[in-house]
């Protein structure tokens, strides 16, 4: 009897470690299959049973291990696969390029200005210009162009795909805006909510149910605008929302949340006339309150005000 109890909780224990070790093996594919990392939200939903405990049990010992590495983006944390191929590379390199891979390797997707790496390697330009080209060479890094000022180069690791601030999404192709694939894409944006509001028109069934079917979530406009191939790159709910808030911007569209969350779009014609004042920059401003003769709100400093009068 005694030999029994002593026995049984052995298996147990192995148990517990195999599943710890197939959760590891798993949350390692999760984070090779998203280079730029993962969350802890990306854990949670992937293992909804475990607990975080177990989770940071298993994290740890990744990190220990050198098979993921901890970042933090923003204000976020993400686990990012360390690629071992490339650690083997890295290996082989002398003091300097490992600690430029290093301080590129902890900027992410976002990327890093070459005046930041030379700040904080505390490297002579010349030294530094030598050890990105090596590492180019390599393919273990890449340099990438933002829009957010073009003739600077930020640097990331060779697989990341650039962040969102960096390539300015879709609106943006070789760093310029597309103001006519935007304007394409509102116009049809609105089309596609005046057909729905006008088929509810033609439902009889009293003015409550015929407005609940005017509105449209924005997946259901995503596939209209998808199923009409006017895009060559793949629009996101996000990139929608924000052509269907320059609707609601312009008074031609109004937005409700759905019980569930969702966004739900409705065209909608203003039975009043807006005023000439709602046409400028300082109409529609959400900082106008702020707005003075001195300090950082200025009309003088204003950048939109200053377009608007050049148009």
């Amino acid at each position: 009897m005694d030999s029994e109890a002593i026995d049984d909780p052995m298996p147990m224990a192995s148990t517990s470690d195999d599943n710890a070790e197939t959760i590891g093996e798993k949350l390692i594919a999760l984070a090779q299959g998203k280079p730029n990392g993962i969350s802890d939200a990306d854990i949670s939903k992937q293992f909804p049973d475990l607990q975080p405990k177990q989770k940071a049990t298993i994290i740890n010992k990744l990190l220990s291990q050198g098979q993921i590495a901890l970042f933090k983006q923003g204000n976020s944390l993400l686990y990012r696969f360390k690629d071992p191929s490339k650690g083997q590379a890295v290996k082989g390199a002398d003091n300097e390029e490992k600690i430029v891979y290093s301080i590129i390797e902890q900027a992410g997707n976002e990327g890093i200005w070459i005046r930041d790496i030379r700040f904080k390697s505390n490297l002579m330009n010349t030294q530094m210009n030598k050890i990105l080209k090596i590492l180019e060479t390599k393919k273990l890094i890449k340099a990438v162009k933002s829009v957010a000022a073009g003739k600077k180069r930020l640097y990331m690791l060779y697989n990341l795909e650039p962040a969102r601030s960096v390539t300015g999404g879709a609106w943006y192709q070789d760093q310029d805006f597309e103001a006519e694939f935007v304007d394409i894409l509102n116009q049809q944006c609105h089309r596609f909510l005046e057909e729905k509001r006008e088929a509810a028109s033609k439902f009889e069934d009293g003015p409550a149910p015929s407005r609940i079917m005017t509105y449209a979530s924005s997946q259901e406009v995503l596939k209209f605008i998808s199923d009409l191939g006017i895009s060559k790159v793949k629009l996101s709910v996000e990139d929608l929302e924000m052509i269907l808030d320059t609707l609601v911007l312009d008074d031609k569209a109004q937005m409700m949340i759905s019980s569930d969350g969702n966004k739900l779009y409705r065209a909608f014609k203003s039975l009043v006339l807006p005023s000439g004042f709602t046409k400028t920059p300082c109409g529609l401003c959400p900082i106008m309150a702020n707005c003075c003769d001195v300090g950082d709100v200025t009309p003088t400093k204003c950048e939109y005000i200053t377009q608007w009068m050049d148009l």
